[in-house]
């Protein structure tokens, strides 16, 4: 009698568990089932003598993302130069002046307009991030990005030092190694490379699903999968 009793509580202690068991499955398959990625995306590529690097742009900061594809198709950014770089830092292009034979005028230009500023604080320097170059905080305190100037993170570990002052609006999803290969070439006092490191940046619209899986990038962390 005493027997039959203690295995009818273990066997509603087991219905129990089972019960509970049943229930918070679908629960834990669906936490971790990271979101679909749909629709299509646009792919930079920009061409340099150093190789090729591919970009992907974030749609949470919309008004770079949409200027910089804008001066993109129409062929503003090509002949232009990386005109500054700092190995172990970053490199830095988008300049119209780096086109003429004036090389004392370069990181002055813009196409006469600023972005309002974009920045998040999920949005890190980490390497190969694009952010916008911009003017100080003691004439720029809304923090607005040039029109055209960008820069790319180098520093394989990032640089954090520039977080939520600077817009960053893209990632480089291929090609990290062209950065480093374009940082280490020779420069004068002026951290201007001495050859010029020119330009040709293209747009070609894509899946997102092809990009992620192409390029192992990451849509819901914006980041290359490891």
């Amino acid at each position: 009698m005493r027997l039959n009793h203690m295995f009818k509580q273990q066997s509603v202690k087991k219905g129990i568990l089972w019960t509970l068991m049943v229930a918070l499955a679908p629960v834990a398959v669906f936490a971790q089932r990271a979101p679909k990625v749909k629709g299509k995306d646009q792919l930079v590529t920009i061409e340099t003598p150093h190789g090729e690097m591919k970009l992907v742009l974030f749609d949470d900061t919309p008004q770079h993302k949409a200027n910089f594809l804008k001066l993109a198709r129409e062929g503003y950014y090509n002949g232009t130069t990386f005109h500054r770089i700092i190995d172990g830092f970053m490199i830095q292009g988008g300049d119209p002046n780096t086109k003429d034979e004036d090389p004392r005028n370069d990181g002055m230009g813009n196409p006469g307009y600023t972005v309002p500023a974009e920045i998040k604080p999920e949005h890190k320097h980490v390497r190969g991030a694009v952010a916008a170059a911009r003017q100080g905080d003691y004439v720029n305190p809304e923090r607005a990005s040039s029109g055209s100037q960008f820069y790319i993170v180098e520093n394989h570990e990032g640089t954090p030092m520039l977080d939520e002052a600077y817009t960053v609006f893209g990632q480089v999803v291929e090609g990290l190694d062209v950065i480093d290969k374009i940082a280490e070439q020779p420069k004068d006092g002026r951290d201007r490379p001495l050859s010029d490191i020119k330009m040709e940046v293209s747009v070609e619209e894509m899946k997102k699903k092809k990009i992620a899986k192409k390029y192992n990038y990451n849509y819901n962390t914006r980041l290359l999968e490891k």
